[in-house]
């Protein structure tokens, strides 16, 4: 798959830069670059390939939605564990209304929902840059295309499974439609992005601050935050209702988990994640801070068109900086490819490439123009996007460490399989990874993950009730048997390991003592995993 994305990138990379006048003149052009552009896109996606362990959490609270259980991870048990409302329905619709497959769908979705990204960032581009010529400048859609498509964050969980690509693709409609003076509509899409991630919270701030400021300098109506406010509560404010009815809380526990660390850990936490992704994106982050300079050192602009799209270029480049800012504050996570930081690269293209295209579309006519700097920007785009090819390919943080992941997923899925297989309908089982090893373990077992994902905040798993086993591993399978026991399950629980048939594998779980006879020969029954007993 590396030589697939290789070849994509070049034959857009040629594409690009030898047909860079007639694509900037003739629409039919600019269709070819943009579809070699989709095609980039998707190679740049299937290189990656993974579900993320996440996203199966969301899996299990949509099959429970599709078979008629209401939104929640155990039948009976009301808890949000979850933080992406809209993207779980979205994802359940085609299983319950065609009883289409979850991963399947979430995979095609995610796909999609990339590619739409893709496009749109071309949407948003022109529409900026058109605000401030006024007319239309579409080349440098292109461009910003090209960049989000090599983005290696979003590329590598396009096809995951996760709210990543349709939040990216909220953002960009949203800027989107302040560009067009449609605020109704970005008020819609801002609620929409608070319903798929809690940091859309904070864009719906920024972008209600800007349309007050915009209103007070005469630049929009009063009509604009009033219509934009209206737009946004007709989905968030029943939406609102409904989860704090339905859980009995305000915030979800997905949400208050984070807070059990204290605030400076959190924020150490959140800048030693910040430093890994800068290093890595380090073309993004100079792309955006190139831009931010040069918009600030440029005198404001002449016309009411041009200062609009300046402060529209600007409000993207702080709203990049506040997500960033959030994730700091949240402590980041422990997922390959930056999942929390995915949005801010094709963010900060996006920017940057209208801030180019606002500057140079106002400039002054040169006398004497030089047929090489037209191609500039795609030179600049094509290069930076083949720089990000090369980080998805060899940073260890990248490809490489999704292959584990997707490893380590196949083991869990084996091992949920395995008990939902041979557990008694009923078990409750706790485990370190409730997301894959959950949603292939089925409906019929309770699931309580033990960081909390799965149980009322504030609540441990072993002051709330004791399972009937207990599977404490995160990546799978062990290469040595392990007889030592989790001092949390010390007292009622007893050390069981078994051998996966026909490889050198481990699993240790912990059965609970009055059931752990019964359990493990139940277990045992499994052609594929054999009880061996510890070493006395």
């Amino acid at each position: 798959m590396v030589i697939a994305l290789a070849v994509a990138w070049s034959v857009l990379a040629i594409f690009v830069l030898v047909a860079w006048p007639k694509i900037s003149a003739d629409k039919n052009w600019r269709a070819v670059a943009l579809l070699l552009t989709l095609g980039f896109s998707a190679a740049h996606q299937l290189l990656f390939s993974t579900i993320a362990e996440d996203a199966y959490i969301t899996f299990r609270y949509a099959q429970n939605i599709a078979d008629g259980n209401g939104p929640v991870f155990n039948t009976g048990e009301r808890i949000e564990g979850y933080a992406n409302f809209l993207w779980m329905i979205v994802i359940a619709l085609p299983k319950a209304a065609f009883d289409a497959d979850i991963e399947t769908s979430a995979i095609v979705l995610g796909v999609l929902a990339t590619l739409g990204a893709v496009l749109l960032a071309h949407v948003t581009v022109n529409r900026v840059v058109e605000r401030a010529a006024g007319e239309p400048r579409p080349a440098a859609g292109v461009a910003a295309a090209v960049l989000v498509a090599g983005a290696g964050g979003l590329a590598a969980y396009g096809g995951s499974g996760t709210e990543t690509p349709l939040f990216v693709l909220l953002v960009f409609g949203v800027f989107a439609s302040l560009a067009a003076r449609r605020p109704v509509v970005a008020g819609v899409l801002v609620a929409f992005a608070m319903m798929t991630r809690p940091a859309g919270v904070l864009l719906a701030v920024l972008v209600g601050g800007w349309l007050v400021v915009a209103a007070l300098r005469g630049r929009h109506s009063w009509w604009a935050p009033a219509g934009w406010l209206l737009g946004g509560l007709v989905f968030a404010a029943p939406w609102t209702a409904w989860r704090m009815t339905y859980y009995d809380h305000v915030l979800p526990t997905s949400v208050v988990i984070p807070f059990d660390l204290d605030v400076p850990d959190r924020i150490d936490h959140g800048w030693r994640y910040l430093s890994g992704f800068s290093v890595v994106h380090q073309g993004f982050v100079l792309l955006g801070l190139v831009a931010a300079v040069a918009l600030a050192l440029r005198r404001a602009g002449r016309t009411p068109g041009e200062a609009e799209a300046r402060s529209l270029t600007w409000l993207m480049l702080v709203t990049a900086v506040a997500l960033t800012g959030f994730v700091v504050f949240f402590g980041g996570d422990a997922r390959p490819a930056w999942r929390l930081l995915a949005p801010i690269p094709p963010l900060l293209s996006v920017a940057a490439v209208s801030v180019y295209g606002v500057l140079t579309a106002t400039a002054k006519p040169s006398p004497r123009p030089r047929p090489r700097g037209r191609r500039l920007m795609p030179a600049a785009a094509m290069a930076l996007s083949g720089l990000a090819v090369l980080v998805s390919v060899f940073s260890p943080e990248m490809l490489a460490r999704v292959r584990a992941w997707h490893d380590h997923g196949a083991q869990l899925e084996e091992i949920g399989r395995w008990l939902d297989a041979y557990l008694p309908p009923g078990s409750i089982v706790s485990t370190s990874a409730p997301g894959v090893l959950s949603y292939h373990a089925g409906t019929q077992l309770q699931i309580v993950g033990v960081r909390g994902q799965t149980e009322e905040a504030g609540e441990t798993l072993v002051t709330r009730r004791h399972p009937t086993i207990a599977v404490i591993t995160d990546n799978g399978y062990s290469p040595t048997q392990s007889c030592v026991i989790d001092p949390a399950y010390v007292a009622r629980y007893r050390v069981a390991t078994f051998a996966r048939e026909g490889t050198p594998s481990w699993l240790t779980v912990f059965l609970r003592a009055d059931v752990e006879r019964s359990v493990r020969a139940a277990l045992d029954r499994s052609p594929d995993f054999r009880h061996v007993p510890c070493p006395s």
